[in-house]
């Protein structure tokens, strides 16, 4: 009995910039790692979605940050950040940006790091 192989086989592996169709920029440039998305109801006679399209939309029926994506497809970050672009630009993803740290506080988590 044999074991299943961890390395993928290399007739498996598809180049990123195939995935990408070639781009390495993403549509929409405000996706950071902790950028939210969450999948929108189809609309009727849209057109049906590529493989990793479609296994992101599955992901992100709850929100899912766009580096989650990154790792559960198993494609790096830049891929990602395509991908949920053009589903967002396609209407199939909404995003939302967290709300960042005021300064002050930032200040004072960087005050009790260093007196540790």
């Amino acid at each position: 009995m044999s074991e299943p192989s961890e390395v993928p086989d290399e007739g498996q592996f598809v180049r990123p910039f195939i995935i990408t169709g070639g781009r390495s920029l993403p549509a929409q440039s405000d996706l950071r790692l902790e950028t939210l998305v969450v999948a929108l109801d189809a609309a009727e006679g849209a057109a049906p979605l590529a493989f990793e399209h479609q296994r992101i939309v599955t992901l992100c029926q709850e929100p899912t940050t766009v580096a989650q994506v990154a790792e559960a497809v198993g494609v790096p970050l830049g891929v990602a950040k395509v991908l949920v672009a053009d589903l967002v630009v396609g209407g199939r993803l909404s995003c939302s940006q967290p709300a960042e740290l005021p300064l002050h506080t930032l200040e004072r988590i960087r005050d009790h790091v260093r007196a540790l």
